[in-house]
């Protein structure tokens, strides 16, 4: 076997794979042999019909597609292995066979996608926002309100209007410019007024409306909409508000917090979620901080992304998601089934963001490569004395129950808080103005995971879609003990 190697286009390699004539003919014999039990022959048992036999009656080609499989998965990867200083494979090849001759044997070609090149213009000397969150005690009383919520009791509502606070069970179908879109009609659709579920503008219209009232809701989609084809579009929904649900909470004393949220008074309850949304905010400020860096730097970036690597992208996400709708008993062709939608056409939502995150990772490792960051033995080490104390073990007790991959895991952790350090500390970091609201600890969103803890800003989704999302993380938050820790 011997193969060549060239560059293709948007971040491909060609690989031409050639075997012997002597190989091939090996190639086909194993695929006899593993194969031919699947041919019958007259006037042989199954399986028995001698090679020549089997190719005379099927046809000489028939044991070929076996043969080439069998080439490719003995020495593809090995090939990947020999080259893997000089290119990283992110995906399954594009396979062909460039030539099949008698006498001269055959030549695979394999389009690989790769690892693209990434060239950053510059990474310091920028001027980035810098994002910080202060919680008052506005924040304190709407998260201790939560837990009120998840022990409200509820009253059917006739005799008024529909108001922001109220679950209302409506009906609907929007479209732009008379054509339906996907995602956009649903039936008995429990929806929350004044929780942000929806896009702009919708919650607010259909509040004022009564029981049995259908009306026509103006909105326009956002500009920065996840779904490219409806971003900025006039939109008219379709409502009936089929019912009217109040909740009636009980009030907050310290017997309530002693039954419900494990606290002696009041007031020490009140101090434990204000310790918790002090962390939460600090961890949300640093991971928008450090997603505001990598979107100034992309910038400055020039990167050709394959489109493999923006697909696996597109498939961790669509993980994720199911993985928040099992947490509620869902499953994900039940949700698509629900919404009205095809996979791909879910899958089609999330490109730009996979696109962000593949980026962001691009930009991440391409400067970790260039400013050689590493984790040095004792920083692991010190590390893991660390998590060995929170488990109440020694560090050597620790090191022997804790699998390798979490040793990887500390080193990358270590690795990425060194490059988010170098960045803070060498470009101009501008805090434009402090949030005064509570931390959106609530909200997965679709923030990137980009192998960093920096997360992109959430996109909106179309209304129905994001409000199942908000509900597989409402009920994930109503279900944890208000006051303990989110992990």
């Amino acid at each position: 076997m011997q193969y060549t190697k060239t560059a293709g286009e948007k971040s491909t390699v060609k690989l031409s794979i050639s075997f012997t004539e002597e190989e091939w003919q090996q190639a086909i014999g194993k695929a006899y042999f593993k194969t031919r039990g699947k041919y019958s022959v007259p006037g042989f048992r199954k399986g028995k019909a001698p090679k020549p036999v089997i190719e005379n009656y099927y046809g000489k080609s028939v044991f070929f597609e076996e043969a080439l499989q069998s080439l490719y998965s003995e020495h593809y990867y090995a090939v990947l292995e020999k080259e893997k200083e000089n290119f990283t494979a992110v995906g399954e090849p594009d396979l062909s066979v460039e030539s099949l001759e008698d006498g001269k044997g055959v030549t695979l070609a394999a389009i690989v996608p790769v690892k693209p090149e990434v060239t950053i213009e510059k990474y310091t000397g920028l001027k980035i926002r810098k994002f910080v969150y202060n919680v008052t005690d506005a924040d304190v009383d709407r998260e201790a309100e939560k837990i009120l919520q998840s022990q409200a009791t509820t009253n059917e509502v006739r005799d008024r209007a529909a108001k922001m606070g109220d679950i209302v069970n409506i009906d609907f179908s929007g479209s732009v410019n008379g054509e339906k879109f996907a995602g956009g009609t649903a039936e008995d659709y429990d929806l929350e007024l004044g929780s942000g579920s929806f896009i702009p503008g919708f919650e607010e219209a259909v509040a004022g409306m009564n029981t049995g009232e259908a009306r026509d809701i103006s909105v326009k989609f956002p500009d920065d909409y996840q779904a490219d084809n409806l971003r900025g579009k006039d939109a008219v929904f379709t409502v009936k508000l089929n019912k009217i649900t109040e909740r009636v909470l009980p009030e907050l004393t310290d017997e309530f917090v002693k039954a419900h949220a494990g606290a002696a008074t009041v007031g020490e309850y009140k101090k434990t979620v204000r310790e918790r949304l002090e962390r939460q905010a600090e961890s949300r400020g640093r991971d928008e901080t450090e997603g505001s860096i990598l979107m100034e730097i992309s910038k400055y970036t020039t990167v050709e992304i394959p489109d493999a690597m923006i697909e696996s992208e597109i498939d961790r996400i669509v993980q994720e998601f199911s993985y928040r709708l099992m947490y509620q008993g869902l499953k994900l062709d039940d949700y698509l089934g629900y919404m009205n939608l095809k996979l791909e056409e879910f899958r089609a939502q999330f490109k730009t963001e996979a696109n962000r995150r593949v980026l962001c990772q691009l930009i991440v490792d391409k400067i970790i490569k260039t400013e050689n960051f590493k984790a040095e033995p004792e920083e692991v080490d010190a590390k893991v004395a660390e998590q060995a104390k929170s488990v109440e073990k020694t560090a050597e007790e620790y090191k022997k129950t804790i699998d390798p991959r979490q040793l990887e895991y500390i080193s990358n952790d270590i690795i990425v808080t060194k490059l988010f350090d170098f960045l803070q500390a060498n470009n101009e970091m501008v805090l434009e103005d402090v949030k005064e609201e509570a931390p959106a600890a609530s909200k997965e969103g679709d923030g990137a995971n980009v192998g960093t803890t920096a997360k992109k800003t959430a996109a909106k989704k179309p209304a129905a879609k994001k409000t199942a999302t908000q509900k597989t993380t409402a009920k994930k938050d109503e279900e944890k003990p208000d006051g303990g820790d989110d992990k």
